[in-house]
Protein backbone atom coordinates (compact mmCIF):
# COMPACT_ATOMS: atom_id res chain seq x y z
CA UNK A 1 0.00 0.00 0.00
CA UNK A 2 1.02 3.74 -0.81
CA UNK A 3 1.84 5.79 2.36
CA UNK A 4 -0.42 8.37 2.30
CA UNK A 5 2.42 11.04 4.02
CA UNK A 6 4.37 10.40 1.10
CA UNK A 7 5.03 12.93 -1.55
CA UNK A 8 3.12 12.22 -5.13
CA UNK A 9 3.03 14.30 -8.45
CA UNK A 10 -0.10 16.13 -9.12
CA UNK A 11 0.42 16.51 -13.17
CA UNK A 12 3.31 19.04 -13.46
CA UNK A 13 3.46 19.76 -9.44
CA UNK A 14 4.61 17.34 -6.56
CA UNK A 15 2.79 17.52 -3.46
CA UNK A 16 4.49 16.34 -0.14
CA UNK A 17 1.40 14.39 0.52
CA UNK A 18 -1.84 12.87 -0.87
CA UNK A 19 -3.69 14.79 1.44
CA UNK A 20 -5.59 17.90 0.02
CA UNK A 21 -7.84 20.87 2.74
CA UNK A 22 -10.74 20.42 0.32
CA UNK A 23 -12.67 23.82 -0.37
CA UNK A 24 -14.99 24.82 2.34
CA UNK A 25 -16.42 28.19 2.51
CA UNK A 26 -14.38 30.88 4.56
CA UNK A 27 -16.40 34.15 5.12
CA UNK A 28 -13.23 35.90 5.15
CA UNK A 29 -13.16 37.89 1.93
CA UNK A 30 -15.76 40.63 2.79
CA UNK A 31 -14.82 42.82 0.06
CA UNK A 32 -14.18 40.13 -2.74
CA UNK A 33 -10.45 40.31 -1.91
CA UNK A 34 -7.73 38.31 0.05
CA UNK A 35 -7.78 39.90 3.39
CA UNK A 36 -4.76 38.84 6.45
CA UNK A 37 -7.78 36.43 7.73
CA UNK A 38 -7.81 34.42 4.38
CA UNK A 39 -4.48 34.11 4.55
CA UNK A 40 -3.98 33.36 8.06
CA UNK A 41 -6.95 30.59 7.68
CA UNK A 42 -4.75 29.03 4.59
CA UNK A 43 -1.22 29.57 6.31
CA UNK A 44 -2.80 27.12 9.15
CA UNK A 45 -3.57 24.39 7.09
CA UNK A 46 -0.05 24.75 5.18
CA UNK A 47 1.56 24.50 8.89
CA UNK A 48 -0.74 22.04 9.88
CA UNK A 49 0.92 19.37 7.38
CA UNK A 50 -1.55 19.67 4.27
CA UNK A 51 0.09 18.46 1.02
CA UNK A 52 -2.12 21.43 -0.65
CA UNK A 53 -4.86 23.50 0.63
CA UNK A 54 -7.89 24.74 -1.56
CA UNK A 55 -9.14 28.78 -1.97
CA UNK A 56 -13.06 27.99 -1.72
CA UNK A 57 -15.24 29.67 -4.21
CA UNK A 58 -13.34 31.98 -6.73
CA UNK A 59 -16.14 33.65 -9.16
CA UNK A 60 -15.01 33.25 -12.84
CA UNK A 61 -17.11 36.44 -13.19
CA UNK A 62 -19.44 39.13 -10.93
CA UNK A 63 -22.79 37.06 -11.87
CA UNK A 64 -21.22 33.94 -11.36
CA UNK A 65 -20.92 34.54 -7.61
CA UNK A 66 -23.07 32.34 -5.01
CA UNK A 67 -22.37 34.53 -1.73
CA UNK A 68 -21.13 37.86 -0.57
CA UNK A 69 -17.73 38.63 -0.70
CA UNK A 70 -16.77 35.91 -2.81
CA UNK A 71 -13.73 36.27 -4.62
CA UNK A 72 -13.86 37.09 -8.33
CA UNK A 73 -10.66 36.32 -10.06
CA UNK A 74 -9.68 39.02 -12.07
CA UNK A 75 -6.82 41.69 -12.22
CA UNK A 76 -7.98 43.53 -8.93
CA UNK A 77 -7.81 40.13 -6.94
CA UNK A 78 -3.94 39.35 -8.19
CA UNK A 79 -1.81 40.79 -5.85
CA UNK A 80 -3.75 39.49 -2.77
CA UNK A 81 -3.64 36.02 -4.51
CA UNK A 82 -0.03 36.53 -5.28
CA UNK A 83 1.09 37.10 -1.36
CA UNK A 84 -1.95 34.12 -0.05
CA UNK A 85 0.21 31.78 -2.48
CA UNK A 86 3.50 33.10 -1.41
CA UNK A 87 2.61 31.88 2.08
CA UNK A 88 1.03 29.15 1.93
CA UNK A 89 4.42 28.22 -0.38
CA UNK A 90 6.65 29.27 2.73
CA UNK A 91 4.94 27.12 4.70
CA UNK A 92 5.62 24.15 2.37
CA UNK A 93 2.28 23.19 0.97
CA UNK A 94 0.57 23.93 -2.32
CA UNK A 95 -2.21 26.07 -3.65
CA UNK A 96 -5.22 25.39 -5.51
CA UNK A 97 -7.93 27.92 -6.28
CA UNK A 98 -11.85 26.41 -6.83
CA UNK A 99 -13.40 28.27 -10.30
CA UNK A 100 -16.82 28.37 -10.45
CA UNK A 101 -20.02 29.65 -12.00
CA UNK A 102 -22.94 29.57 -9.62
CA UNK A 103 -25.50 29.31 -12.00
CA UNK A 104 -29.13 28.18 -10.50
CA UNK A 105 -27.40 28.98 -7.01
CA UNK A 106 -26.42 32.92 -7.73
CA UNK A 107 -28.89 35.09 -6.46
CA UNK A 108 -30.05 38.36 -8.68
CA UNK A 109 -29.97 40.37 -5.30
CA UNK A 110 -26.18 39.05 -5.10
CA UNK A 111 -25.45 39.89 -8.77
CA UNK A 112 -27.98 42.04 -10.26
CA UNK A 113 -29.07 39.62 -13.01
CA UNK A 114 -31.29 37.03 -13.23
CA UNK A 115 -29.78 33.03 -13.15
CA UNK A 116 -29.37 31.45 -15.52
CA UNK A 117 -29.83 27.27 -16.36
CA UNK A 118 -29.35 25.31 -19.23
CA UNK A 119 -32.92 25.35 -19.10
CA UNK A 120 -35.88 27.53 -17.40
CA UNK A 121 -35.83 26.76 -13.90
CA UNK A 122 -37.15 27.52 -10.29
CA UNK A 123 -34.73 27.01 -7.50
CA UNK A 124 -36.61 24.71 -4.95
CA UNK A 125 -35.32 25.91 -2.39
CA UNK A 126 -35.19 29.73 -3.29
CA UNK A 127 -37.75 30.06 -5.72
CA UNK A 128 -36.27 31.81 -7.58
CA UNK A 129 -36.63 32.04 -11.33
CA UNK A 130 -33.62 30.75 -13.72
CA UNK A 131 -33.43 31.66 -17.48
CA UNK A 132 -31.88 29.74 -20.29
CA UNK A 133 -28.82 30.21 -21.07
CA UNK A 134 -28.04 30.88 -24.93
CA UNK A 135 -25.36 29.31 -26.54
CA UNK A 136 -23.58 32.95 -27.39
CA UNK A 137 -23.33 33.06 -23.17
CA UNK A 138 -21.78 29.47 -23.03
CA UNK A 139 -19.42 30.40 -25.13
CA UNK A 140 -18.65 33.32 -22.68
CA UNK A 141 -18.14 31.37 -19.60
CA UNK A 142 -15.97 28.69 -20.85
CA UNK A 143 -13.76 31.84 -21.53
CA UNK A 144 -14.16 32.82 -18.37
CA UNK A 145 -13.30 29.65 -16.72
CA UNK A 146 -9.81 30.37 -18.92
CA UNK A 147 -9.24 33.29 -18.17
CA UNK A 148 -9.78 33.12 -14.11
CA UNK A 149 -7.25 29.98 -14.73
CA UNK A 150 -4.87 32.69 -15.92
CA UNK A 151 -5.52 34.44 -12.76
CA UNK A 152 -4.54 31.56 -11.25
CA UNK A 153 -1.17 31.24 -12.76
CA UNK A 154 -0.17 34.93 -12.95
CA UNK A 155 -0.73 34.46 -8.84
CA UNK A 156 1.79 31.91 -8.83
CA UNK A 157 -1.28 29.03 -7.72
CA UNK A 158 0.24 24.99 -8.15
CA UNK A 159 -3.59 23.79 -9.54
CA UNK A 160 -7.09 24.81 -10.17
CA UNK A 161 -10.40 22.87 -9.01
CA UNK A 162 -13.14 23.25 -11.76
CA UNK A 163 -16.02 22.78 -9.90
CA UNK A 164 -18.54 20.45 -11.66
CA UNK A 165 -20.61 19.48 -8.70
CA UNK A 166 -23.29 20.91 -6.40
CA UNK A 167 -25.47 21.50 -9.05
CA UNK A 168 -23.80 24.94 -10.32
CA UNK A 169 -23.71 25.94 -13.34
CA UNK A 170 -21.33 23.08 -15.17
CA UNK A 171 -23.23 20.63 -13.20
CA UNK A 172 -26.84 21.81 -13.71
CA UNK A 173 -25.64 20.32 -17.54
CA UNK A 174 -25.21 16.85 -16.23
CA UNK A 175 -28.67 16.58 -14.66
CA UNK A 176 -31.38 15.73 -17.18
CA UNK A 177 -33.94 17.54 -14.58
CA UNK A 178 -32.47 21.26 -15.24
CA UNK A 179 -31.29 20.70 -18.53
CA UNK A 180 -33.94 19.79 -21.17
CA UNK A 181 -32.19 21.73 -23.76
CA UNK A 182 -32.57 20.34 -27.41
CA UNK A 183 -29.74 21.38 -29.01
CA UNK A 184 -26.04 19.99 -28.88
CA UNK A 185 -25.83 20.58 -24.62
CA UNK A 186 -28.91 18.80 -24.31
CA UNK A 187 -30.12 15.27 -24.57
CA UNK A 188 -28.37 12.33 -23.72
CA UNK A 189 -25.18 12.35 -21.31
CA UNK A 190 -22.65 12.70 -24.13
CA UNK A 191 -24.08 15.90 -25.06
CA UNK A 192 -25.42 16.76 -21.25
CA UNK A 193 -21.29 16.31 -20.94
CA UNK A 194 -20.35 19.08 -23.33
CA UNK A 195 -20.26 21.91 -21.54
CA UNK A 196 -18.05 21.11 -18.66
CA UNK A 197 -15.67 19.04 -21.18
CA UNK A 198 -15.34 22.19 -22.97
CA UNK A 199 -14.69 24.31 -20.00
CA UNK A 200 -11.95 21.68 -19.30
CA UNK A 201 -10.56 21.66 -22.80
CA UNK A 202 -10.14 25.48 -22.75
CA UNK A 203 -8.62 25.70 -19.22
CA UNK A 204 -6.14 23.20 -20.35
CA UNK A 205 -4.93 25.01 -23.37
CA UNK A 206 -4.93 28.49 -21.37
CA UNK A 207 -2.98 26.88 -18.64
CA UNK A 208 -0.96 24.13 -20.49
CA UNK A 209 1.61 22.43 -18.16
CA UNK A 210 1.95 25.04 -15.75
CA UNK A 211 -0.36 24.25 -12.90
CA UNK A 212 -2.56 20.90 -12.19
CA UNK A 213 -5.88 21.00 -13.63
CA UNK A 214 -8.84 19.34 -11.12
CA UNK A 215 -12.54 18.83 -11.73
CA UNK A 216 -14.88 18.65 -8.40
CA UNK A 217 -17.52 16.06 -10.30
CA UNK A 218 -21.20 14.72 -8.63
CA UNK A 219 -21.43 11.67 -8.53
CA UNK A 220 -25.20 11.63 -7.81
CA UNK A 221 -26.85 15.20 -6.23
CA UNK A 222 -29.49 13.44 -4.57
CA UNK A 223 -32.15 15.28 -6.17
CA UNK A 224 -35.09 12.62 -7.76
CA UNK A 225 -34.50 12.06 -11.63
CA UNK A 226 -31.24 13.97 -11.69
CA UNK A 227 -27.76 13.12 -11.42
CA UNK A 228 -27.34 9.80 -10.51
CA UNK A 229 -23.64 7.69 -10.66
CA UNK A 230 -24.68 5.71 -13.85
CA UNK A 231 -24.55 9.03 -15.84
CA UNK A 232 -21.65 10.64 -14.08
CA UNK A 233 -19.67 7.37 -14.83
CA UNK A 234 -19.96 8.34 -18.21
CA UNK A 235 -19.36 11.66 -17.95
CA UNK A 236 -16.02 10.86 -15.80
CA UNK A 237 -14.96 8.41 -18.61
CA UNK A 238 -15.26 11.00 -21.36
CA UNK A 239 -13.27 13.95 -19.57
CA UNK A 240 -10.94 11.12 -18.54
CA UNK A 241 -10.68 10.50 -22.19
CA UNK A 242 -10.20 13.81 -23.20
CA UNK A 243 -7.16 14.04 -21.10
CA UNK A 244 -7.13 17.53 -19.97
CA UNK A 245 -7.02 17.19 -16.02
CA UNK A 246 -4.63 16.05 -14.03
CA UNK A 247 -7.61 14.60 -11.32
CA UNK A 248 -11.55 14.83 -10.27
CA UNK A 249 -12.28 14.79 -6.89
CA UNK A 250 -15.49 13.11 -6.02
CA UNK A 251 -18.70 14.76 -4.62
CA UNK A 252 -22.00 14.13 -3.68
CA UNK A 253 -25.16 16.47 -3.45
CA UNK A 254 -26.42 20.31 -4.30
CA UNK A 255 -26.97 23.59 -3.20
CA UNK A 256 -30.06 23.65 -4.81
CA UNK A 257 -31.96 20.88 -2.49
CA UNK A 258 -31.54 18.94 0.83
CA UNK A 259 -27.79 20.22 1.46
CA UNK A 260 -26.86 17.86 4.28
CA UNK A 261 -26.74 15.13 1.83
CA UNK A 262 -23.06 16.81 1.03
CA UNK A 263 -22.38 16.99 4.60
CA UNK A 264 -24.29 14.52 7.06
CA UNK A 265 -24.55 14.00 10.23
CA UNK A 266 -26.59 16.61 12.70
CA UNK A 267 -28.54 19.13 10.99
CA UNK A 268 -28.23 22.99 12.74
CA UNK A 269 -32.16 24.05 12.61
CA UNK A 270 -31.73 26.49 15.67
CA UNK A 271 -28.43 27.97 14.54
CA UNK A 272 -29.55 28.13 10.48
CA UNK A 273 -32.40 29.97 12.37
CA UNK A 274 -30.79 32.63 14.29
CA UNK A 275 -29.23 33.74 11.18
CA UNK A 276 -32.15 34.06 9.24
CA UNK A 277 -34.27 37.10 9.03
CA UNK A 278 -36.92 37.41 11.74
CA UNK A 279 -40.14 36.58 9.53
CA UNK A 280 -38.12 33.39 8.36
CA UNK A 281 -37.33 31.95 11.47
CA UNK A 282 -40.25 30.47 12.36
CA UNK A 283 -40.58 28.60 9.00
CA UNK A 284 -36.93 27.24 9.22
CA UNK A 285 -37.57 25.54 12.56
CA UNK A 286 -40.40 24.41 11.77
CA UNK A 287 -39.32 22.50 7.78
CA UNK A 288 -35.63 23.04 8.49
CA UNK A 289 -34.55 19.21 8.87
CA UNK A 290 -37.31 18.56 5.51
CA UNK A 291 -35.83 21.13 3.74
CA UNK A 292 -32.19 20.22 4.65
CA UNK A 293 -32.74 16.56 4.46
CA UNK A 294 -31.51 14.47 7.27
CA UNK A 295 -28.93 11.61 6.66
CA UNK A 296 -26.44 10.08 9.27
CA UNK A 297 -22.86 10.48 9.72
CA UNK A 298 -20.55 7.26 8.89
CA UNK A 299 -17.11 7.44 8.41
CA UNK A 300 -16.17 7.19 4.33
CA UNK A 301 -19.65 8.07 3.59
CA UNK A 302 -18.64 8.51 -0.16
CA UNK A 303 -16.20 5.46 -0.64
CA UNK A 304 -19.48 3.24 -1.57
CA UNK A 305 -20.10 5.55 -4.60
CA UNK A 306 -16.60 6.61 -5.32
CA UNK A 307 -14.95 2.92 -6.06
CA UNK A 308 -17.30 2.85 -8.44
CA UNK A 309 -14.65 5.49 -10.80
CA UNK A 310 -11.71 3.69 -9.95
CA UNK A 311 -11.30 1.11 -12.62
CA UNK A 312 -12.23 3.67 -15.46
CA UNK A 313 -10.00 5.98 -15.16
CA UNK A 314 -6.82 5.73 -17.79
CA UNK A 315 -5.30 9.39 -17.66
CA UNK A 316 -7.02 10.77 -14.68
CA UNK A 317 -5.97 10.53 -11.15
CA UNK A 318 -8.87 10.38 -8.45
CA UNK A 319 -9.36 12.24 -5.12
CA UNK A 320 -11.71 11.00 -2.55
CA UNK A 321 -13.65 13.01 -0.23
CA UNK A 322 -16.17 12.54 2.40
CA UNK A 323 -16.12 10.93 6.26
CA UNK A 324 -12.36 11.20 5.93
CA UNK A 325 -10.79 12.25 9.63
CA UNK A 326 -7.94 9.82 10.77
CA UNK A 327 -4.88 8.00 9.74
CA UNK A 328 -7.27 4.67 8.94
CA UNK A 329 -9.47 6.39 6.47
CA UNK A 330 -6.34 7.85 4.96
CA UNK A 331 -4.81 3.75 4.60
CA UNK A 332 -8.36 2.96 3.27
CA UNK A 333 -8.89 5.27 0.33
CA UNK A 334 -5.09 4.21 -0.53
CA UNK A 335 -6.03 1.09 -0.59
CA UNK A 336 -8.81 1.15 -2.26
CA UNK A 337 -7.34 2.61 -5.74
CA UNK A 338 -7.44 6.47 -4.61
CA UNK A 339 -4.65 8.55 -5.58
CA UNK A 340 -5.20 11.57 -3.07
CA UNK A 341 -7.65 12.40 0.13
CA UNK A 342 -9.28 15.32 0.73
CA UNK A 343 -10.53 16.97 4.50
CA UNK A 344 -13.00 19.09 5.29
CA UNK A 345 -14.38 19.57 8.67
CA UNK A 346 -11.85 17.48 10.33
CA UNK A 347 -9.47 20.22 9.50
CA UNK A 348 -11.27 23.36 10.59
CA UNK A 349 -11.49 21.77 14.14
CA UNK A 350 -7.41 20.64 14.14
CA UNK A 351 -5.44 22.62 11.44
CA UNK A 352 -2.70 20.65 12.31
CA UNK A 353 -4.52 17.08 12.19
CA UNK A 354 -2.17 15.89 9.54
CA UNK A 355 0.66 16.60 11.15
CA UNK A 356 -1.24 14.63 14.36
CA UNK A 357 -1.54 11.79 12.37
CA UNK A 358 1.79 11.16 11.04
CA UNK A 359 3.14 11.59 14.82
CA UNK A 360 0.05 9.82 16.42
CA UNK A 361 -0.83 6.91 13.68
CA UNK A 362 -3.55 6.01 16.57
CA UNK A 363 -5.20 8.89 17.03
CA UNK A 364 -9.15 10.02 16.33
CA UNK A 365 -10.11 13.51 14.67
CA UNK A 366 -11.98 15.78 17.72
CA UNK A 367 -15.32 16.81 14.46
CA UNK A 368 -17.74 15.51 16.35
CA UNK A 369 -19.84 16.25 12.90
CA UNK A 370 -22.61 18.72 14.72
CA UNK A 371 -22.42 21.03 11.62
CA UNK A 372 -22.78 24.18 13.03
CA UNK A 373 -19.68 25.51 11.21
CA UNK A 374 -21.82 25.35 8.23
CA UNK A 375 -23.71 28.51 9.75
CA UNK A 376 -20.33 30.31 10.34
CA UNK A 377 -20.38 30.70 6.48
CA UNK A 378 -22.67 33.61 7.11
CA UNK A 379 -19.88 35.66 9.04
CA UNK A 380 -16.90 33.65 9.29
CA UNK A 381 -16.17 29.80 8.63
CA UNK A 382 -14.94 28.25 11.48
CA UNK A 383 -15.32 25.23 14.09
CA UNK A 384 -17.44 26.35 16.73
CA UNK A 385 -15.76 23.82 19.53
CA UNK A 386 -12.69 25.82 18.95
CA UNK A 387 -12.59 28.75 21.47
CA UNK A 388 -9.87 30.20 20.07
CA UNK A 389 -11.83 30.85 16.33
CA UNK A 390 -15.07 31.76 18.23
CA UNK A 391 -14.20 33.83 21.09
CA UNK A 392 -10.36 35.12 20.34
CA UNK A 393 -7.39 33.72 22.01
CA UNK A 394 -6.50 34.90 25.94
CA UNK A 395 -2.72 35.26 25.95
CA UNK A 396 -2.33 36.21 29.60
CA UNK A 397 -4.52 39.56 29.91
CA UNK A 398 -4.13 40.17 25.82
CA UNK A 399 -7.04 39.47 24.30
CA UNK A 400 -6.01 38.51 20.18
CA UNK A 401 -9.46 38.97 17.96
Amino acid sequence: MTDPFSPAQLGPVTLRNRVIKAATSEGRSPDGLVTDDLIDFHRSFAEGGVGMTTVAYCCVSPQGASAPGQIVMDSKALPGLHRLADVVHGAGAAISAQLGHAGVVAQKKLTGVTAVAPSRFVNPTSFAYCREITRAEIARVIDQFGDAAQVAVDAGFDAVELHFGHLYLPSSFLSPLINRRKDEYGGDIDNRSRFVREIATRVREVVGDQIAVIAKLDMDDGLPGSIWIDEALRTAQLLDADANLDAIELTQGSSVYKPMYLFRGDVPVKEFAKVMPPALRPAVRLVGKQTMGVYPYRDLYMLEAARQFVPIMRNTKLILLGGITDREHLETGMREGFDFLAMGRALLREPDRVRTMIAEPASHSRCNHNNKCMVTVFSRTHCVLDPEQRYGAVLGTEQVT
